[in-house]
């Protein structure tokens, strides 16, 4: 046989080799007869399979592979190979990172060693043998759950099929629509796309597109998708409605016998202007003792909502209202969140109550939980509530009445509020001396026109009257969880926790806020708490507020529901749960039931029922916050398309190797000025001085510098907005 020949049979033979154990590797599990090899290797001619015949024979006399059943192989389980299980980090360039549990280091995995896996999805990876000073590296071996099966894109029409590019920068493939499955998409329409299949061979992934969201850039096809790319729907099935229509939700006089009737209490809500669902009312009254009774007062959602209905079903489901900038996307239909369930005034409706017997030092002397009717006396939107609490009297002026006139509340009315406010205030004290992390975050919010287009911007702000709400909720929640959690033996229950912040991610802090004159005392965890609180304190109207107010929430662990209690740092509380918004998060609603259980001398529910629950609404409540997050966003971009002519000074917010985020002080919008759109020099990234540095010049622009940018490009379908750099804001 020629020198040549030989090489030839040689690596065909190394070819053969190489390709068995790459099909048992890939499916360890799984066995495969020679004719199911040679038609995944390609080989097609009688040689090239007695090749592999007799390979495989080989490799079994050598114990490198096992013989499962007659002519079926299987890999050898071999103790160097190490298989995990993780979830999919994937990067705008199609590489991955693995994240697994227990391991430090994510495990890297380059583009073309995904193996079809998709962003979020837990999949097996093989980890490679680590070489000395290199970082983790693996290869995906299957995938074992896909963390979402449809995806927004766009179509691409062709005569006979269709194409679907997805709009998320991490998807790296398009979709493959048949004939038969584009549902009257046209050409350039956005759409919902639904993963179907990926068979081996096959270029990109087979879809069918479920739903025709609209032409890109319109309004309410972005709205839509913002949603639709977080699989939150935005109706309900007609199912549900018809259902949630035959409650009977009148109030029966053998339901109120049942309850303790709180009718004749002064009892009044305060919420924001435009609020329709009103799910929680305070209630007061001065007892012969010189003390107060104050009732927290929550909409009895658990009344109506029956477990193991369709309608039970769909709000666990959805677990949160939805709120983005234009729309609530409700967690309940109509008839429950803005009827039944809402605490309007002058209406009779049923309660869940907390009610406290609270003495002058606003210490609580008593505490009663249970079922109530009450009737509201009066709606207060914050404004006005903050006018009374301002002035100390109860004449409301026109201009900012809910009622469109000027009009007056009673003397009770104005000295239930004063006391309230004057008790919040002490509880208010109290928790920050304990501890308790004072995060008074400035919400962006939008002026929008008939159209839903924004034509301002203004800033929400925490003032007396949403504090005094929040104190009387803070107390009820934490009662609540205190009532159970303190119970012997141990009952299974749904606590909102938050664990302390991670050490590292505050020394990150640090140097940041060095940067702006400030510092972390790290002396003791009262320490750390009391100059967090200072820092955000000392920041408070200054250019760089919001970048601290972000940076410090982001080193914050993230508060989430489970039944194994360890207390909440930010609150400084050892127990917490939420209680008082059952209208819009079904942990409260899960809550309430638990907590009539008890009360009825009930057993300790299944754990592990409950852990799944928790775990179910932390997930949905961090979808429904990208989705708010993404609907600001878009509406930014939206409100800086008219601006295009217009100079803004803004602060950097962010460094990376590819440009900095500029946030403009005036109205919070976030824009990126790339790197290689700065024509005055070659900038290079300073990752420890979270700088860009001009390669001549040595002109640095850093994290917190303030800047003059203009807008440079704005898109609503990518939610994209580029900004021009002028030069330094010299103020």
């Amino acid at each position: 046989m020629s020198k040549k020949k030989k090489q030839s049979r040689n690596h065909k033979n190394n070819e053969i080799t190489k390709g068995i154990f790459t099909i048992l590797e890939k499916e360890p599990q799984k066995s495969f007869n020679y004719k199911q090899m040679a038609a995944l290797l390609g080989l097609n001619n009688t040689q090239d399979r007695n090749q592999l015949i007799k390979r495989l024979g080989q490799l079994k006399e050598k114990n490198r592979i096992q013989e499962e059943a007659k002519g079926s192989y299987k890999a050898i389980a071999s103790s160097t190979k190490k298989y995990s299980v993780g979830t999919v980090d994937l990067t705008g360039r199609g590489n991955a990172y693995i994240v697994i549990e227990g391991l430090d280091d994510d495990v890297f995995v380059p583009y073309n060693k995904v193996n079809k896996a998709f962003h979020g999805d837990t999949v097996e990876v093989y980890i490679f043998p680590r070489r000395k000073g290199k970082k983790l590296e693996g290869e995906v071996t299957k995938v074992l759950e896909r963390k979402k099966t449809e995806f927004v894109g766009i179509v691409d029409l062709q005569k006979t099929f269709a194409f679907v590019r997805p709009t998320d920068f991490r998807m790296y493939t398009d979709f493959f629509v048949p004939k038969g499955q584009i549902k009257g998409a046209n050409d350039g329409d956005k759409v919902v796309v639904r993963f179907e299949s990926w068979p081996d061979g096959d270029d990109s992934p087979t879809g069918t597109i479920t739903e025709v969201l609209g032409k890109p850039g319109e309004h309410n096809t972005e709205i839509h998708a913002i949603l639709a790319e977080y699989g939150l729907p935005y109706d309900f099935p007609e199912e549900v409605e018809h259902f949630a229509d035959k409650i009977d939700t009148s109030i029966k006089e053998e339901e109120i016998a049942k309850r303790r009737d709180m009718r004749d209490t002064l009892t009044f809500t305060i919420d924001p202007k435009d609020a329709k669902d009103f799910d929680d009312a305070l209630s007061f009254e001065v007892l012969e003792n010189g003390n107060y009774e104050i009732g927290i007062h929550i909409a009895d959602v658990s009344h109506y909502l029956e477990p193991d209905t369709i309608l039970d079903d769909e709000a666990y489901e959805r677990a949160t209202s939805v709120y983005l900038v234009d729309r609530v996307v409700p967690m309940l239909p109509e008839v429950l969140s803005n009827n039944a369930c809402s605490l309007r005034p002058n209406e009779e409706k049923y309660t869940f109550s907390a009610v406290f017997e609270i003495d002058k030092k606003a210490q609580i002397k008593k505490q009663w939980f249970g079922r109530t009717v009450i009737n509201s006396n009066e709606r207060f939107a914050y404004e006005e509530a903050q006018h009374i609490i301002e002035t100390g009297e109860g004449h409301i002026p026109e201009d900012i009445s809910i009622r469109e006139e000027a009009y007056s509340v009673s003397d009770d009315v104005v000295k239930a509020t004063l006391e309230m406010d004057r008790l919040a205030k002490i509880m208010r004290d109290k928790r920050m001396q304990q501890g308790a992390i004072s995060f008074d975050k400035v919400e962006v919010r939008f002026n929008l026109n008939e159209n839903s287009e924004p034509i301002g911007v203004f800033f929400k702000e925490s003032k007396d009257a949403n504090k005094l709400i929040e104190e009387f909720m803070l107390l009820a929640n934490r009662k609540v969880a205190e009532f159970i959690g303190k119970q012997k033996p141990k009952k299974t229950f749904v606590y909102r926790i938050h664990d302390d912040p991670d050490e590292d991610k505050l020394i990150a802090l640090n140097g940041l806020i060095s940067r702006f004159g400030h510092k972390i005392d790290f002396q003791d965890k009262k320490s750390i708490s009391a100059s967090l609180n200072q820092l955000l304190s000392d920041v408070k109207g200054k250019k760089e507020q919001n970048l601290v107010d972000t940076l410090t929430i982001r080193s914050m662990s993230k508060a989430i529901y489970t039944t194994q209690n360890i207390g909440h740092y930010g609150l400084a509380f050892d127990y917490y749960t939420h209680f008082t918004s059952p209208i819009r998060r079904y942990p409260d609603v899960m809550v309430h039931r638990l907590l009539q259980h008890y009360l009825d001398g009930g057993d300790s529910a299944k754990e592990e029922v409950y852990e799944q629950k928790c775990k179910h609404s932390s997930d949905m409540e961090y979808l429904a916050s990208s989705a708010e997050r993404d609907s600001i966003k878009y509406m930014q971009i939206k409100f800086m398309q008219d601006h295009q002519d217009q100079e803004f000074v803004g602060v950097i917010s962010g460094v990376t190797e590819w440009g900095v985020y500029v946030e403009i002080i005036a109205n919070k919008c976030e824009g990126m000025v790339r790197i290689s759109d700065i024509k005055d020099d070659y900038y290079t990234f300073d990752e420890k001085e979270y700088a860009i540095v001009g390669e001549k010049t040595k002109k640095t622009y850093q994290l917190g510098d303030e800047v003059v940018v203009m807008v440079k490009n704005t898109d609503l379908v990518k939610r994209h907005l580029d900004f021009s750099l002028l030069g330094k804001h010299e103020g």
